[in-house]
């Protein structure tokens, strides 16, 4: 009997661990930002040139690559196309083209070739979550990776980035970047 006891004692705590772990609700909310300046218009700060430089930790914190980015984002007035050149210290080149949809005034929907689906942008004050699944390749196959993905604007130039990649709910990486626009 004891032993029982001791067995779903064992289950409920990885149950308890799993479902912890798991859990994609952030602490921290987009709403938190409302009132914070500078604020954060993705479609502003991200239209014409913008600078970025950043780096990719694995999920013990070991830096594993880094990059410098060119963006040229154009607003049409509804939609952000947004193009991303990465240059990876390893020598590959990878590109991206968003499309950005702004909803209403907090709301946006993303789209890109190696995005699954679509991404679920939530702008408030000084920040911009974006929510989204990418196509990653790993060893000649693509896995889907989650991205929480956050821009925090620091003054007219400045703006940092930090995205927690998940897989299965278990962090597999982090990311951390700079942007500087012209």
């Amino acid at each position: 009997m004891i032993k029982l006891k001791n067995t779903k004692s064992i289950i409920l705590i990885i149950l308890l661990f799993l479902t912890t772990n798991c859990s994609n609700n952030s602490a921290m909310k987009p709403e938190d930002f409302k009132n914070k300046e500078p604020r954060l218009i993705i479609e502003n700060y991200l239209s014409g040139n913008v600078k970025a430089w950043g780096v990719l930790q694995n999920r013990s914190g070991k830096v594993t690559r880094q990059f410098s980015a060119d963006l040229n984002g154009q607003w049409d007035g509804k939609k952000l196309i947004l193009d991303e050149k990465f240059d990876w210290d390893d020598g590959e080149v990878q590109t991206r083209q968003w499309q950005i949809t702004k909803i209403d005034e907090n709301n946006y929907e993303g789209t890109a070739g190696d995005v699954v689906g679509k991404a679920k942008g939530f702008s408030y004050g000084s920040a911009f979550k974006f929510e989204y699944v990418l196509l990653v390749p790993v060893k000649g196959r693509e896995i889907k990776i989650t991205f929480d993905d956050w821009i925090f604007k620091q003054d007219d130039r400045v703006a940092i980035n930090r995205a927690t990649m998940t897989k299965f709910g278990f962090k597999v990486a982090e990311l951390t970047v700079v942007f500087v626009k012209d």
